[in-house]
C-alpha cells in the first residue's frame, strides 16, 4: 500500500529524502484497493456492507491530518464525513461526496475477477470503477495531495463516503440527512457522481457532461386479491389475471415527449457540435447520433416504466388468493403528478401500489460560479472540452443532500477513450475505467477546487 519512496542523497550524508506521491501516482491504486474491498449491496442487509471501505477512507485522511467520523446507521452500514478548513471560512461551504457501495457481481459472468481490479488494456477492470469507486479515488487522491503541500481549498469542503446509494440511500446518505445534518452545516453546493465523462464530437472536440438534473423514483410494488380455489374450475376474479393486465398496460405505456430545461439545452448543444439541426417537434431525431449514450439521454424525454418483478401462485392447479409484482418508474422534474395519475389511471380499480422506495427529481440552474469552475477546469486540462448540462435517467445521494437546500450537480471528470460504451458500465458486467481517464479526473477536480 502507497506509493512513498525513498532515495539517498550521497551529498548529505546518507540523508533519506521522502518523494511523496502525486495525485496522478496515487489514484490508480487508490481506485484499485476501493475496488478489491468487497462492498456489494443486494439491497438489505446481507451483503458484507461498507465498513472495511469505510475504515480504509478515515485511514487515509486521518494521515494527511484530518479528523474523519465513521458513522453507522446499522451494523456494517458505514458512512465517513470529514470537513476541511478553507482559507475563508466566511464563505459557504462545499459538499464532495462519494458512495463507497457497489452493486453486486457475478464472476462467472466476467471476463475478469470484478473484485481484482486488474490493470488490462489501459483501464481498471471491477465492480465500482465507474460506479463509483473511482471518484471516490479521484477525491482521496487530490485531498491528500493538496493537504501534504499545504493547499487548503478557498472555502470549507466536507467530504462525504456514503453506504447504501445503490438501494436509495435509506442506511447512507438520507440517514445522514435525517440524523446528522450537523456535519454539512453551511454547504450550498454538492458535487457527486454521473458527471463530467466525455463524449467524443467531430473536431477533435469533446461534450462533458454535467449533471444539473435527475428523474424521480418511483419503485413500486403492486398487488391483486382474488379468489383462491382449484384450478379445474371458473374462476372471474383471479388475481393473476388482474395483475398481469396491469402490468401488461404499465408496460407497454409511453409517456409523452417533455422537453425539460435541462434536456433542450443538452441537445441544442449536442446538436450544434455534432452539426445538426434540433428539431424541438421531435427530440427523438436528435439521439441517433450519441451512440450508446442514446439509452441514457433518451429515458430523459419522458416519464417511464418497466415492469420487473412478478411473484403469485405456488402450485400449477392452485388459483393464488393474492398476486404481486414490482415496477420502476422514473418521472421527470415538474411531472410526478403526471407520472403518478397516468399510472393510477393504468392499474385500474383492482390493483393497489404502494412505494418499494420514492424520491424526488430535481434540477437546478447550468449557471453561477461552481458552473465556470466546472467549466474552466475542464479546459485548463482539454482544449477540446465544450462542457454541457445533462439530465440523469437514474438517481444517486444528490436527492438526498438537495434536502438540505444544497445545488447539487454530477461532475466526476474524465476524459473517455471514443469507442468506450461508458453508460453500458453502470451496474454492467466487465465495468472497467480507463488510467489516462483516473489521471485527467484528478487533474481537473485539483483545479476545480482551486476554483470552487
Amino acid at each position: 500500500m502507497g506509493l512513498i519512496r525513498t532515495h539517498v542523497n550521497p551529498q548529505a550524508q546518507g540523508e533519506i529524502v521522502i518523494v511523496q506521491p502525486s495525485a496522478e501516482d496515487e489514484v490508480v491504486e487508490l481506485c484499485q484497493e476501493l475496488i478489491r474491498i468487497d462492498t456489494s449491496n443486494p439491497g438489505d442487509h446481507s451483503g458484507p456492507g461498507e465498513r472495511a471501505a469505510a475504515e480504509y477512507v478515515a485511514e487515509k485522511l486521518v494521515d494527511v491530518g484530518l479528523e474523519p467520523t465513521i458513522l453507522e446507521s446499522h451494523p456494517k452500514r458505514t458512512s465517513v464525513v470529514a470537513r476541511i478548513e478553507g482559507e475563508d471560512p466566511s464563505r459557504d461551504a462545499l459538499l464532495l461526496h462519494g458512495h463507497l457501495d457497489v452493486v453486486p457481481a457475478q464472476k462467472d459472468d466476467w471476463t475478469r475477477d470484478p473484485f481484482a481490479a486488474e490493470i488490462a488494456d489501459g483501464c481498471v477492470w471491477g465492480r465500482g470503477a465507474v460506479d463509483m469507486k473511482d471518484m471516490d479515488a479521484m477525491i482521496l487522491a487530490v485531498v491528500r495531495q493538496r493537504l501534504r503541500e499545504g493547499r487548503r481549498p478557498p472555502r470549507d469542503v466536507v467530504l462525504a463516503f456514503t453506504a447504501d446509494e445503490e438501494a436509495g440511500g435509506k442506511w447512507g446518505a438520507q440517514w445522514l440527512v435525517d440524523e446528522h445534518a450537523e456535519l454539512f452545516e453551511g454547504c450550498t453546493e454538492a458535487v457527486g457522481e454521473v458527471g463530467g465523462f466525455s463524449l467524443t464530437v467531430p473536431g477533435d472536440r469533446r461534450l462533458y457532461l454535467i449533471e444539473t438534473a435527475e428523474k424521480g423514483i418511483a419503485w413500486m410494488r403492486l398487488s391483486a386479491r382474488g379468489t383462491a380455489g382449484h384450478g379445474s374450475m371458473v374462476h372471474r376474479d383471479n388475481a393473476i389475471t388482474a395483475l398481469s393486465s396491469a402490468v401488461g398496460r404499465l408496460g407497454a405505456h409511453e409517456f409523452p415527449i417533455r422537453l425539460t430545461k435541462t434536456v433542450r439545452a443538452f441537445l441544442e448543444r449536442a446538436c450544434e457540435a455534432y452539426g445538426v439541426e434540433f428539431d424541438p417537434d421531435d427530440p427523438e431525431k436528435s439521439l441517433v447520433e450519441l451512440g450508446p449514450l442514446a439509452r441514457m439521454i433518451g429515458a430523459t424525454l419522458r416519464n417511464t416504466l418497466n415492469p420487473t418483478v412478478l411473484d403469485a401462485g405456488y402450485k400449477v392447479n392452485v388459483i393464488p388468493q393474492e398476486a404481486r409484482a414490482q415496477v420502476d418508474g422514473r418521472f421527470l422534474p415538474g411531472y410526478e403528478d403526471e407520472f403518478f395519475t397516468t399510472v393510477d389511471e393504468l392499474l385500474g380499480p383492482d390493483v393497489v401500489r404502494d412505494f418499494v422506495h420514492h424520491d424526488s427529481a430535481i434540477e437546478t440552474d447550468y449557471a453561477g460560479a461552481l458552473v465556470t469552475a466546472m467549466e474552466e477546469a475542464l479546459t485548463s486540462q482539454d482544449a477540446g472540452a465544450l462542457p454541457v448540462p445533462y439530465c440523469l435517467s437514474a438517481g444517486t445521494d444528490a436527492k438526498a443532500f438537495a434536502r438540505l437546500g444544497m445545488r447539487c450537480f454530477g461532475f466526476a471528470p474524465l476524459r473517455l477513450p471514443p469507442d468506450l460504451d461508458f453508460s453500458g458500465m453502470f451496474h454492467g458486467i466487465d465495468e472497467r475505467v480507463p488510467v489516462d481517464g483516473l489521471r485527467f479526473g484528478v487533474r481537473v477536480l485539483d483545479e476545480f477546487l482551486d476554483r470552487a
